[in-house]
């Protein structure tokens, strides 16, 4: 008994000693009220926390106030998040009520800690009801970011201390943290964290690889210490020779990044030579911040060869977190590459603690830059209609992917996702622009959609009226923004056009008298071979059904039933295809010639123009040709109706569903890979037409392309037309009059 209350008398030491830490690390304007304020949070914690205990054993209380403590040190955060911290598992693990934490405290603690509460636990990605949760937590970074900020804080704490746990725990919490925590952290700008997280997620996936790097990087500690001193050594001189301020000192890689060039690009231990990077904190007056970095590099030119492919300037274009600083590689003497950074003291605070940082420097830019991130983010998730999995999927993509910084034609600076196309790019400036987008000059020269951009690129957007999304586009999008809107898009489109082929359908039911019933639409599904109604409806308006085809089928007792096959006309064995062209030609009565039928006058279609059934027509009696049936708009038209009115004869078309006709098509576009067969995917695979040549120029990413194509009249060169057109990447599509056009 008496050995219990020494026990516990040692833990009342150790959570005072550890609840003194925490007040020491509280920032310095921390006011008396705040440190009220914090008191009250830390009493009404070890109140209800009294009689829980941790995996380990040790009281609960420890872990509430390491991760307040984690909250002030390593993020710097102010005293309502350390109150937070303090209270964040209250509710969820004792009977304290949101109510009870807004009276003692105020509105801001509890909509806080409530959103700490809704986040705990709902992290199983492979569930789509906590992948929604997830989503609606994300949701709420526009209202406080803090709630985060502070469950990471909490999440490391549970990192450091994931020992006492049983294996399969330890691997759930340590692959959750990999997977979407150190991403966040990073996101945020919290570098430290997001390293010791990787870390410590690899001390536990992978425990024999980690003992290795970490060992191998402890045998060669001793000689890593002596190469950075000799490579410091004349640095230091010249930055002192040139009256800087400053820190320099080595800092070891992570055991992560080390293991991601043994396991990725498959390089051994003994040949990863940055180990380490140089870190340079310059003491700077905040108005000579930029040029102090760029004397200091100018120092180490003087010294080393730096290597020009590996310099980043993060000063005159700060990563979308936040992060400033000037990156270069150097050859040293001993003949290997190594890293220095460069950063002011302000850079390094932000570089160390994040958007936290931010708060208390007050830079508007690096601000700017979170509040469009975490707008974009909303925008993203806020999309009721799509798959909460794929959406948490894409937020991860924006989480870890690197940037790249490009322009708009007037210099405007924008960031996207390294990997980003020219189609990223337009809808990064605008939804509609980006659903307009036919194509794009990058640096002046003319690109496709698809067009995977670079640091520094400028990018002028080309739009059409006539463009629209296609499911092709989705394959050329990296960003979440882009995606979305396709997604929003294909699927508002998919509607409009199943609701047109569903009307046009059901009139032409009407029409046959066909019952309108679930029954009859279920036969239509089979005999369609169609999965559901919405593809129907698409596959007639787009008339990949024909619904004309429905005049041969009968109801009988509710039932679709097939006709007899029609008798087809077969080739007598001394009957050329002349002269079976002209039978049908004679049965359908094609043209009329001033007022009699085509079978009765000797004529010719003018080569000149090519007329095809429905188009406006006059016949020309010539002298030698009899005969010839040109357009009205063919060139020739006007210099013969004007000239030599008196020959003109009056001719119009009747029937033509049997005759086939030749006529040129001519288009325009940018040259993408797969096009060619797309375009005759349309014409002999879903309108079944007969080409008779074909033929592509491509000059500086652009192609002009001329096909000879047979079609029976101008609707269904209309919707040949219209096809085409709607082609991701064709300019323009035309008629052309002959051949050598």
């Amino acid at each position: 008994m008496e050995s219990e209350v020494i026990d516990k008398d040692a833990e009342k030491q150790v959570i005072l000693k550890e609840y003194r830490s925490l007040l020491r690390s509280l920032r310095k304007n921390t006011t008396t009220q705040e440190k009220k304020m914090i008191r009250a949070a830390f009493e009404l914690a070890m109140d209800s926390h009294k009689d829980m205990r941790r995996k380990s054993g040790e009281p609960y209380i420890l872990h509430p106030i390491q991760v307040a403590r984690i909250v002030a040190e390593e993020m710097g955060l102010d005293a309502v998040s350390v109150v937070c911290a303090l209270l964040h598992d209250t509710v969820e693990d004792t009977e304290v009520t949101l109510e009870e934490i807004e009276r003692t405290f105020n509105k801001e603690v509890a909509k806080i800690v409530d959103g700490l509460t809704k986040i705990s636990g709902i992290f199983d990605l492979n569930s789509s009801i906590q992948a929604e949760n997830f989503r609606k937590l994300l949701l709420t970074l526009n209202d406080d970011i803090r709630v985060i900020l502070v469950k990471l804080a909490d999440r490391l704490h549970n990192m450091r201390t994931l020992e006492s746990l049983k294996r399969e725990k330890q691997l759930k919490i340590a692959s959750e943290t990999m997977y979407l925590y150190a991403p966040l952290a990073h996101r945020m700008g919290l570098y430290a964290i997001k390293t010791e997280m990787e870390d410590l997620s690899l001390k536990y996936t992978e425990p024999d690889l980690y003992r290795d790097i970490a060992q191998k990087l402890q045998e060669k500690k001793k000689e890593r210490t002596k190469f950075i001193a000799d490579f410091i050594k004349p640095l230091k001189e010249e930055l002192e020779k040139r009256e800087f301020k400053f820190e320099i000192y080595g800092r070891p890689k992570s055991i992560f990044s080390i293991y991601n060039k043994i396991k990725y690009k498959g390089v051994p231990f003994e040949e990863i030579y940055d180990l380490f990077a140089i870190r340079i904190i310059l003491h700077a007056d905040p108005d000579k911040e930029k040029s102090d970095c760029w004397g200091v590099y100018s120092a180490i030119t003087d010294i080393y060869h730096t290597n020009p492919d590996r310099l980043r300037d993060w000063l005159s274009n700060p990563k979308s977190n936040g992060y400033e600083a000037l990156h270069t590689t150097v050859m040293s003497n001993h003949g290997k590459w190594v890293e220095i950074q460069i950063r002011t003291d302000r850079m390094h605070e932000i570089a160390e603690k994040g958007f936290a940082a931010h708060w208390k420097y007050k830079e508007g830019t690096a601000d700017n830059a979170l509040d469009l991130w975490l707008e974009k983010i909303h925008n993203v998730l806020s999309n009721q209609d799509a798959n909460a999995i794929e959406l948490v999927t894409d937020f991860k993509h924006e989480l870890v992917s690197d940037e790249i910084f490009v322009f708009t034609p007037k210099g405007d600076l924008k960031r996207l996702r390294k990997g980003a196309t020219a189609l990223d790019f337009a809808f990064e400036i605008h939804s509609a622009v980006g659903k307009k987008c036919i194509g794009a000059k990058v640096n002046n020269k003319l690109v496709p959609l698809s067009h995977i951009l670079k640091n520094g690129d400028q990018i002028e957007i080309l739009t059409s009226n006539k463009q629209s999304p296609n499911e092709d586009w989705l394959s050329y999008v990296v960003t979440a923004k882009a995606r979305t809107v396709i997604k929003q898009t294909l699927k508002e489109e998919k509607k409009t056009i199943a609701k047109q082929g569903k009307d046009l359908l059901e009139k032409k039911m009407k029409q046959l008298k066909m019952e309108i019933s679930e029954a009859n639409i279920s036969l239509l599904l089979s005999h369609f071979k169609m999965i559901s109604g919405m593809d129907m409806y698409i596959a007639v308006a787009t008339k990949k059904i024909d619904i004309s085809a429905l005049d041969t089928l009968e109801v009988i007792a509710g039932k679709i039933k097939l006709p007899k096959p029609p008798n087809t006309q077969k080739l007598a064995a001394n009957e050329s295809i002349d002269e079976v062209v002209k039978k049908t030609l004679q049965k359908n009565a094609e043209l009329l010639i001033m007022g009699e039928s085509s079978d009765k006058i000797d004529y010719k279609f003018a080569p000149c123009c090519n007329p095809i059934p429905g188009d406006d027509v006059f016949g020309f009696l010539t002298i030698n040709e009899g005969i010839k049936i040109h357009r009205t708009n063919c060139p020739n038209a006007v210099q013969l109706m004007s000239r030599y009115a008196y020959r003109i004869i009056k001719t119009r078309w009747t029937k033509q569903h049997e005759i086939a006709f030749l006529t040129g098509i001519k288009l325009t576009g940018l040259d993408d890979v797969g096009l060619v067969n797309k375009i005759t995917n349309i014409i002999t695979g879903q309108m079944n037409l007969n080409m008779r040549s074909l033929s592509f120029d491509s000059e500086d990413g652009i192609f002009e392309g001329k096909i000879m194509v047979y079609v029976h009249d101008t609707a269904e060169l209309e919707d040949l037309t219209h096809r085409l057109n709607s082609l991701d990447g064709i300019l323009e599509v035309g008629r052309f009059d002959s051949e050598d056009a």
